[in-house]
């Protein structure tokens, strides 16, 4: 996205989503752009090296594409998959290595596509539906969920452009 690009959310409706979700859509859009605009020429011993106690910008990328995968299964009322216990296993152990900057990236653009896929077929009368998360069953809505992931997804892409910021000014030239 170039400077003189709007904003997803000032370029009109993310084609097929509801009106009641196009905040979702266009949140989730502009997470994947600010994501992928922040890491560009990263260097692959940036990607993983944490600085001031914070986590790194490849857990943030990992932890944004897995939880919003989650958040969109409980919304469509399902359960998590073994995949998905194993991939937030794998989350919850990264810590100073992953996976390459390549492949985080191109998860977390196959959830975002997902996602749009999901609100797109998303009707309007499901959203106050009630949905449960995890294994403690806590209630929450299908609207309730969507505009989590929504959200979840804004904090940690800030995180991931603010660390990229840190690490690049804090790491000498060579």
């Amino acid at each position: 996205m170039s400077k003189s690009t709007p904003e997803p959310w000032l370029r009109g409706g993310v084609p097929g989503v509801p009106s009641l979700l196009q905040p979702v859509a266009h949140t989730l859009v502009h997470a994947r752009e600010d994501v992928a605009a922040a890491v560009e020429h990263l260097s692959p011993a940036l990607v993983w090296q944490r600085i001031g106690g914070c986590a790194s910008v490849g857990f943030h990328l990992m932890h944004l594409a897995g939880s919003t995968d989650r958040l969109l299964t409980y919304a469509r009322g399902e359960a998590l998959s073994d995949a998905q216990r194993v991939a937030l296993d794998q989350e919850r152990r990264a810590d100073d290595a992953g996976p390459p900057l390549h492949v985080l990236l191109q998860k977390w653009d196959d959830v975002v596509q997902d996602a749009l896929r999901q609100l797109r077929t998303t009707p309007e009368a499901s959203l106050t539906e009630e949905r449960f998360v995890g294994k403690a069953r806590l209630p929450s809505t299908v609207l309730g969920l969507l505009f989590h992931a929504a959200e979840h997804a804004a904090r940690h892409t800030g995180q991931i452009v603010t660390t990229a910021k840190v690490l690049r000014a804090s790491t000498p030239l060579v």
